[in-house]
């Protein structure tokens, strides 16, 4: 409505649309193509906001926040489900001639390669999945273990160097979901755009 009105974006808006327009012009547009990018800059915003507003609420230490989504793998397992899914349905005949018969290549190398890149399809969601879910709890693990060495140690003494080491880490965290919530956009949107990439041959 604000734009429509006089064009310039106010409150929460002014902050978001830099966001947005990144995502637009640095993910969708290279990777998936001028052609098809806007069909799916919906999909790959609320993936891009979802993943990096859940992980920025988990870094908040009292309720009711602080819930570690992004470190329960059935969380990253929908996020990749659903782009398996996408990637899959709008895949062309030129992404499946070259998963199952790749032109070009002797035919004994097609029979090698045609199970590998058929494994592929699946091992692309499954790395999405594990990369997502091992990067954010890894930072949680981190701050726990820092936080574990004052009972350990049964010393008052290295509170202070543990705190300090842990308050260190959430912020380094603080950047560190929102890189990893650009990079799952970013390889989702270049895996849909190389399932319809179309070849000149």
């Amino acid at each position: 409505r604000a734009y429509k009105e006089n064009g310039v974006p106010k409150g929460i808006a002014k902050y978001t649309e830099p966001l947005v327009v990144f995502i637009r012009d640095e993910v969708a547009r290279p990777n998936i193509g001028e052609k098809h990018y806007k069909r799916f800059l919906p999909f790959l915003l609320t993936l891009f906001f979802f993943i990096w507003i859940n992980n920025l609420m988990g870094l908040i230490p009292f309720f009711p926040f602080s819930a570690n989504l992004s470190g329960n793998i059935a969380f990253t397992l929908v996020l990749a489900i659903i782009t398996f899914v996408i990637t899959t349905l709008v895949g062309n005949k030129d992404y499946w001639k070259h998963i199952f018969w790749m032109p070009g290549l002797p035919a004994p190398m097609k029979l090698f390669l045609a199970p590998i890149e058929f494994a592929g399809i699946f091992i692309k969601p499954i790395s999405l999945m594990i990369r997502l879910f091992a990067n954010i709890s890894a930072g949680h693990i981190i701050i726990l273990s820092l936080i574990s060495l004052i009972f350990i140690a049964e010393s008052v003494w290295i509170s202070p160097a543990s705190i300090f080491f842990s308050v260190f880490i959430s912020i380094i965290e603080v950047l560190v979901v929102a890189i990893q919530a650009y990079i799952f956009t970013l390889l989702s949107a270049l895996y849909i755009g190389s399932a319809m990439e179309e070849h000149e041959h």
